[in-house]
């Protein structure tokens, strides 16, 4: 007896439904694919429409104060005319840059230890802390650091709000994630390189520091310039803790003021000039930020073609 189906209309069914399971994979794809093009052209233009937002209600000062007096004028007293940013610009850089020289190696050895140090259970659990850390929110790290650390360095040196509170704080904060990020980019090294370095006998910190680390430099790079963003924009921490006083500080237990904090403290009540300044320092904020992609960007480019051998 025959069979109903002959092989070659079965084979030709078969050929049908592998047809049809490819289109509709294409299409699946497809759809992928300009969801996410659609996604990314979203996000793209949302930071085109900030940036010009912000340029736009920056523009009045720029026309009416010039560019000159944000660094020449004698002070900051906005009420009185008196626009300098300079103290306030100085407050942020060297907030940003003490936290990350600090969060910087103990992020760096934070991820080498969960990486190729700890068990794996205990390398679990430190990571999931890192990763709560991570989630606190700013406000929670500067409550405590003005109940707890300010105080501290209070008894050290008077007031107590201070640069060093600002750098301690702000480095508590970006730890995790420069540690996180940098776990990653530990990871992402291919494990035959370090069979062959285990092969040849190399002791784990000359695999490390031979090895590992250039390897993962570029994404060391990104991690430690995601945190310096951050640190540039916090607002909240650093202002409970850093006492809000805008001057070029003498020392570390100096006051002082970050451009973030100074838009956050004035801008319920600026007006006209005075609310353009504070414009002006959110654009000094982006192009700040813009500046570290532009660098990130540079070294990554380098980095891939020495490894091309371009």
């Amino acid at each position: 007896m025959y069979p109903l189906i002959s092989p070659s209309k079965g084979n030709l069914s078969h050929q049908v439904d592998s047809s049809a399971s490819l289109r509709r994979a294409k299409r699946h794809d497809w759809l992928l694919l300009n969801g996410l093009r659609l996604l990314a052209g979203i996000t793209a233009a949302i930071g085109v429409l900030i940036t010009v937002f912000v340029l736009k209600e920056s523009l009045p000062a720029l026309q009416s104060i010039g560019i000159l007096r944000f660094f020449g004028d004698e002070a900051w007293y906005p009420l009185e005319g008196q626009f300098n940013l300079v103290p306030i610009l100085l407050g942020t850089v060297l907030i940003a840059l003490g936290g990350i020289a600090i969060a910087t190696p103990l992020g760096l050895l934070s991820a080498l230890f969960c990486q190729f140090y700890a068990p794996k259970l205990l390398a679990s659990i430190y990571q999931r802390l890192l990763e709560l850390l991570a989630g606190i929110p700013s406000v929670v790290y500067g409550f405590w650091g003005l109940v707890v650390l300010v105080p501290k360095i209070n008894q050290i040196h008077p007031p107590g709000q201070s640069l060093l509170a600002g750098i301690l704080i702000l480095s508590l904060m970006i730890l995790p994630t420069v540690a996180l990020l940098s776990k990653t980019s530990l990871g992402d090294v291919p494990g035959d390189y370090l069979k062959g370095a285990e092969a040849l006998s190399l002791s784990r910190w000359t695999i490390l520091s031979r090895i590992v680390l250039p390897t993962a430099r570029s994404g060391l790079i990104t991690a430690i310039v995601l945190a310096t963003g951050r640190a540039l924009g916090e607002t909240m921490a650093v202002l409970m803790v850093c006492g809000n006083v805008v001057q070029i500080p003498n020392s570390v237990f100096a006051p002082v003021r970050s451009l973030a904090a100074n838009i956050a403290l004035e801008m319920a009540y600026a007006t006209m000039d005075h609310r353009s300044v504070l414009f002006v320092s959110g654009l000094v904020l982006l192009g700040l930020v813009g500046l570290l992609v532009m660098i990130t960007s540079v070294l990554g480019a380098e980095e891939q073609g020495r490894r091309h051998g371009v």
